[in-house]
């Protein structure tokens, strides 16, 4: 009996991560040397972290000296800060301990609008190692941690926009 449940848990697990990773779509330039491929956000962005969403860009480039750019965008519901600095530093921590950073400029105003890009520079040791937790360093630091199936969810996404052709 333990063993059926034990299975239709996994199943169940499974099911659900499954259902959540989110379709690619392609497009291309007009000048057709550039093919974007990213995740399908038009209804909703993936989840991250309770209040922290994503998405995923691959930007292909023609041509044997240009290589692909990968970012991470990274958007969190409800943050509004004020800051006395011009930048703010986002980062997220990888399980390997590597540190990815990006500086946010603030808006004339003063305020944080809540959205960042980071510039992933090696996709496939991000897809070996687990974004354990995304930092927002602000007034004060502002931690998400990630729970195991968002990592589960973030691997396969980012495992479709490396293989989308």
């Amino acid at each position: 009996m333990k063993k059926v449940i034990f299975i239709l848990a996994f199943w169940l697990i499974n099911f659900s991560i499954n259902a959540q990773a989110a379709k690619v779509l392609k497009s291309v330039n007009e000048a057709g040397d550039v093919a974007t491929f990213e995740l399908d956000c038009s209804k909703q962005f993936q989840t991250l972290a309770k209040g922290l969403r994503y998405n995923i860009t691959r930007h292909e480039f023609k041509g044997p000296e240009l290589k692909n750019s990968y970012r991470l965008l990274l958007v969190m519901d409800g943050f509004y800060s004020s800051t006395l600095n011009k930048t703010m530093t986002i980062s997220a921590v990888l399980s390997d301990g590597t540190i990815l950073e990006a500086k946010k400029i603030i808006e004339d105003d003063g305020f944080f609008d809540g959205a960042c890009t980071l510039k992933i520079k090696d996709p496939k040791a991000l897809l070996e190692a687990n974004i354990d937790k995304v930092i927002v360093h602000a007034d004060k630091d502002v931690i998400y941690t990630l729970s195991e199936q968002n990592k589960a969810i973030f691997k396969k996404n980012l495992n479709e926009i490396l293989t989308a052709k």
